[in-house]
């Protein structure tokens, strides 16, 4: 899928675990800088390296 977010910025709220970090992870494929957030601080750190360690830029 080319959504051309190559150079935009998301705040996907929810994404430290389940859909929301299946969408935080999707977008930062397509190019977005993703601010990850959630309630478990532990989590949100955890996805937020992957998304850094796939490539993409991540916090």
């Amino acid at each position: 899928m080319e959504m051309e977010l190559k150079g935009k910025r998301a705040l996907v709220t929810g994404s430290s675990s389940g859909i929301g970090a299946a969408i935080a992870r999707i977008l930062s494929e397509e190019g977005a800088k993703v601010m990850v957030h959630g309630r478990d601080e532990e989590k949100t750190r955890a996805v937020a390296q992957r998304l850094i360690d796939a490539g993409g830029e991540a916090a």
